[in-house]
């Protein structure tokens, strides 16, 4: 059989329970079953005598059992001796076993151990060896025995098993032109796959578990080719759909920035004559607009929704939090309200008549701008002419959620032409604060256009950060009442307690009571989740106009609040949170010309990884870098927001250690589907055959 066409259905011998259990490991084709490759690998190909063994070195030996027994100090344990022909004794330790293990460790029985050896009370031993029971004629095994990823239920030897059925049933041609492998210094695919499930034993172990084999080497440029060529498929798609041209009149444009008490960075410029060239094209904008925290992501967003309104068209600006779509609505009414441009707000907290009244003036199309949280796609609401989608902190959305905000737009947009109108969506822009390592950009965002503000605006001076224990939380709190009593404001973040809201409320409204009866001279406010969205603005309101000098908060302020007096933030129990969230909420200070600080309370014992974020944020006020260094310690698809993308993961590549690959596969993509698109289209169906259509948003 060839996986050319379709990839071989599953044995219909396999047993119910074993198919359910090789779905789980996404495996319902023999092709799955051959690109189900070992986690690490067990020689069993040779014998090592027991006084040669080394501690901490993986080895088999055999001999016979010599003693067996039970002993009970300090809990039941199962201990046997087993003595080879050089005469040395090695004692094999299980603390959990079944009577068959102990009747094949009995007496006299001849087996072979696999195990780690190291000292112990005794003497040299291996603690739960892998052991069999073996004849005096009993062969060694001739290439390396794999070990695969696996569920509950499904034993190695099962799993094993159905892979070499399926390396047989499975004609594994290759995908890629010749001059291809041999430019890249690649061996041929079925070579590849089948050293990787039955390695030879002079193949070095240590090329294997490191994946640096030329067998490994072609595997991982396989997935990374076929991921880049799945994006070009579809970024080439999204050329071929039509969007509304949306002309640069700038008018509305000019009046903004004349407007504005500051003016736009360079780097604001250049991303938004690249924003502003893509509205005016007749397919669809999917640009993603990155920046470090404080960077000016708002306002280009504001000056490309100006651009679709002189159009004649309506834009929605999506966030993920109630604050952070409160905070988009107040700032961009302060700066179009002048221009007589009303936007609507529209959240899940709003009473039922404000509600109403807000889907009423998006249906009627009485405002060019809707700006809200999820209840913008919820299915009551309807646009009038939709032109722009504009979704902040992005990857916090699902993928499904981004599809029906665009879709709101796709029957709309064109009115006027009936026959065309369900192939016309609204541009989108994408906005990120958390900003994208280079790799992973290149990797998963590899089919969007990619804009970066990579500058700061001036007068900004650097956040100091200071990592302080909680043993000194007194000295903390004298630097707070300092600080305020100077005419300063600060931020006290209370920390995020095992994802439980109640528990995080219930913090911030004790350390709220503490810091109230520790500063009677100050005026304090408190922010969380729970406050009603006016309260919640009111609050803010008072915060920002320096009514109150110390805000108490949840993270709920992590991203979007913009106070430029506030110099102090304390942020309680940091070694709880994760990197991104750290560096935004630190962002929330170092917003005027004042010296900021920011203090990172925590608590020992710390956990290596706490200890390792904790470092990363010292060290580092740079986004990118911090950015790098989470996916160095998360791995990409948290740092992706992969479960709420639907995006699957890299299961063999490493981005960070492949990166030179990952361009070579980039370059290989444009090249394969212009001269060869027959193989692109061949290795696509071997390798994203069972992928979800993941890249539409």
């Amino acid at each position: 059989m060839s996986d050319k066409a379709s990839a071989p259905a599953l044995s219909p011998k396999i047993p119910k329970p074993t198919l359910d259990k090789l779905a789980r490991l996404g495996i319902k084709t023999q092709l799955d079953l051959v690109l189900h490759l070992p986690l690490r690998y067990e020689d069993e190909t040779r014998l090592t005598p027991i006084n040669d063994l080394q501690p901490g070195v993986s080895a088999q030996v055999e001999g016979e059992i010599t003693h067996c027994e039970i002993v009970f100090r300090p809990r039941r344990t199962l201990i046997a001796q087993l003595q080879d022909d050089s005469g040395e004794i090695l004692y094999l330790r299980f603390l959990n076993f079944y009577p068959s293990q102990q009747k094949q460790l009995s007496i006299g029985k001849r087996i072979r151990a696999l195990g780690e050896p190291r000292m112990g009370f005794y003497g040299i031993e291996m603690v739960h060896p892998k052991c069999r029971a073996v004849g005096e004629a009993s062969e060694l095994k001739s290439t390396l025995t794999p070990i695969y990823p696996t569920v509950a239920g499904l034993p190695q030897a099962t799993l094993s098993k159905q892979i070499q059925l399926a390396l047989k049933a499975v004609q594994l041609t290759d995908t890629l032109p010749t001059e291809f492998l041999q430019r890249l210094h690649l061996p041929d695919f079925a070579s590849s796959v089948k050293v990787l499930h039955n390695p030879p034993p002079d193949i070095l172990e240590q090329d294997l578990l490191e994946r640096t084999h030329p067998a490994w080497q072609r595997i991982k440029f396989d997935e990374l080719l076929a991921q880049q060529l799945s994006m070009r498929a579809h970024h080439r798609k999204r050329q071929q759909r039509k969007a509304p041209a949306l002309e640069n009149k700038y008018n509305l444009i000019n009046k903004l920035i004349n407007s504005l008490p500051f003016s736009l960075t360079a780097a604001q410029d250049k991303v938004f004559s690249e924003i502003r060239a893509d509205l005016q094209r007749t397919h669809p904008m999917q640009r993603l607009l990155q920046g470090d925290v404080g960077s000016g992501k708002t306002v280009v967003a504001a000056l490309a929704a100006l651009q679709a309104i002189e159009s004649g068209y309506q834009v929605a600006l999506m966030a993920p939090t109630e604050i952070l779509a409160e905070q988009h609505y107040r700032k961009l009414h302060e700066w179009l309200t002048p221009l007589n441009i009303e936007p609507v707000w529209l959240s899940g907290s709003l009473k039922k008549k404000d509600k109403t009244e807000a889907i009423a003036r998006i249906a009627e199309g009485s405002t060019p701008l809707a700006i809200g949280t999820h209840a913008l796609f919820q299915s009551q609401v309807e646009f009038h002419k939709l032109g722009l989608v504009i979704v902040d902190e992005q990857h916090k959305f699902g993928v499904q959620q981004r599809l029906a905000l665009r879709g709101k737009g796709a029957a709309e947009s064109n009115p006027d032409n009936n026959s065309t109108n369900s192939e016309i969506i609204p541009h989108q822009l994408m906005m990120s604060a958390t900003p994208i390592p280079r790799t992973l950009a290149m990797s998963y965002y590899a089919d969007l256009d990619v804009s970066v503000i990579d500058q700061l605006p001036p007068g900004r001076t650097p956040i100091v950060t200071k990592l302080i224990n909680d043993a000194r939380r007194d000295e903390v709190i004298e630097r707070v009442r300092i600080a305020c009593t100077e005419g300063k404001q600060a931020y006290w973040v209370c920390p995020l307690i095992d994802e439980s809201e109640a528990l995080q409320l219930q913090t911030a409204l004790d350390t709220h009571a503490t810091l109230t009866a520790a500063f009677p001279e100050l005026n304090i406010g408190l922010v969380h989740g729970k406050l009603g969205s006016a309260e919640k603005a009111e609050v803010m309101a008072a915060f920002k106009a320096n009514q109150l000098q110390l805000l108490v908060a949840t993270t709920v302020i992590e991203v979007g609040v913009d106070v430029p007096n506030a110099s102090l933030m304390v942020i309680d129990h940091a070694e709880r949170m994760g990197l991104a969230q750290l560096h935004q909420l630190r962002g929330r200070v170092g917003r005027g010309s004042a010296q900021s600080l920011c203090i990172l309370l925590f608590q020992n014992p710390l956990s290596e990884l706490a200890r390792a974020r904790l470092k990363v944020i010292y060290e580092n006020t740079d986004g990118f870098e911090i950015a790098r260094q989470d996916m160095l310690i998360r791995g990409p698809g948290e740092l992706l927001g992969a479960r709420q993308s639907g995006m699957p993961l890299l299961r063999f590549a490493d981005l960070e250690q492949d990166a030179r690959m990952l361009e070579f596969a980039r370059d290989m993509a444009d090249e394969l589907l212009k001269d060869h698109p027959e193989s692109a289209s061949a290795h696509l169906r071997r390798w994203m055959a069972n992928k979800p259509d993941y890249l539409q948003a």
